[in-house]
């Protein structure tokens, strides 16, 4: 071949090579530079690195490429059968909820195919629900054990005076002893099913833990009925008793009492902290039991969606920097919110609740026969609760040095 020829050939071959490399450097709006051109629009190896580190990408490229049947070509033309999907339009179609599908069924949520946010949820579950809600509690168990080697169990200074004075009646020891013996059940079962995989298998094995987890979980679907009842029942007999007054002031700044000997500020039935303890149980019981009956019949009763709308238009979420929280959501994300904010709230409530056993046994003598018969000793009334003890009984309790006289 002549040095001419030679010359022509390789021309052709730049020229060719230039017109294969050109979509490489095609531009998106704006000029810069696509960087998904050369993937054809896929995924670019950044893309998958970025989802592996758990880092949230703009998937658009992704969501907005599920195909057009309106595209297609007619039945009786060359590839009509294909229609106007892909096979990978079709799956990022199902993936985001975008694909027409048509069931058989008429249950809940069955034309949902693949649930995207599924893994995330597992992972959250699996990973920090786990990790600090179970070390949460193992640091409520430390703080109070720490708290008896100090302080040592509170006891009547006074001593007992073999005298007893009505503290609750029959209805409210029902309506506590029906809401406090569903919720440890409750709060047992729960940690079984949500500890199971990693703490009681290991431990038992499969066989032994399924039957467990069986009974535990009929038992806690069942149980939570009793609660709901006996929260309702709290509720009514004593919310009027948890009012804020001015005596809670007091007793807050001198802790109640808790941190000293000799320190008894007055109050009426119930007692600053006392309060505090109510009022959590009746927030966090509310919520506990909303998300519950979300759990307990699937499907049917969302609540994030209508929830996230009032947050977004307070402006807080954006104050404290989540941004604008989802407004639309998948029957699947309703539920894993609805199983992740019962779990948060069940921690939350155990702890409290871990706290409050153990002022109302071990911790301070006397307080259990409260809930137990019904009848407290005089000499602890008027110790704990001297204001009460005026109103019942008409007459002064002998205050403490220091301890104002009402």
């Amino acid at each position: 071949m002549s040095v001419r020829g030679t010359r022509a050939l390789w021309a052709a071959i730049l020229a060719l090579g230039l017109a294969a490399t050109a979509p490489l450097a095609q531009t998106v709006e704006g000029g810069a530079e696509d960087p998904r051109a050369a993937t054809g629009g896929a995924q670019t190896l950044e893309d998958i690195l970025a989802r592996q580190r758990g880092e949230k990408i703009d998937d658009s490229f992704r969501r907005g490429e599920i195909g057009d049947p309106a595209s297609a070509a007619g039945l009786a033309e060359q590839l009509g059968t294909l229609g106007g999907v892909s096979d990978p339009e079709l799956w990022r179609a199902l993936r985001y909820g975008e694909a027409a599908v048509t069931v058989s069924t008429s249950a809940p949520a069955a034309g949902v195919v693949i649930q995207d946010g599924g893994m995330r949820w597992l992972k959250f579950r699996e990973g920090p629900l786990l990790i600090y809600g179970g070390y949460g509690l193992i640091a409520m168990i430390a703080v109070i054990l720490l708290f008896f080697l100090l302080r040592g169990r509170i006891r009547i200074e006074g001593g007992r005076s073999g005298q007893t004075v009505r503290r609750f009646g029959a209805v409210e020891r029902f309506g506590h002893w029906l809401m406090a013996g569903s919720f440890i059940v409750l709060a047992i079962t729960g940690l079984m099913i949500l500890f199971g995989r990693i703490a009681l298998i290991p431990l038992f094995g499969k066989e032994a833990y399924a039957p467990l987890a069986s009974a535990g979980k009929w038992a806690h679907n069942n149980l939570s009925w009793a609660f709901m009842v006996g929260l309702a029942l709290v509720i009514v007999v004593w919310i009027g008793h948890n009012l804020p007054n001015r005596h809670d002031l007091v007793w807050l700044a001198k802790g109640g009492g808790l941190f000293s000997k000799g320190v008894h500020p007055p109050a009426r039935k119930f007692n600053a902290g006392q309060k505090i303890v109510f009022w959590s149980v009746v927030v966090l019981g509310l919520s506990i039991s909303l998300s519950g009956l979300s759990l307990l019949f699937p499907f049917e009763l969302p609540m994030f969606a209508k929830t996230f709308v009032a947050l977004n238009a307070t402006g807080l979420p954006q104050l404290v920097g989540l941004g604008t929280l989802p407004e639309v959501l998948g029957p699947h994300q309703e539920m894993q919110l609805a199983q992740a904010w019962h779990a948060i709230v069940a921690f939350a409530f155990i702890a409290i609740i871990i706290a409050h056993i153990y002022l109302g046994s071990i911790g301070m003598e006397g307080a259990f026969d409260a809930v137990g018969s019904g009848e407290v000793d005089v000499q602890w009334a008027k110790e704990h609760h001297s204001l009460w003890y005026e109103e019942v009984t008409g007459a002064a309790p002998d205050h403490p040095p220091g301890a104002p006289a009402e």
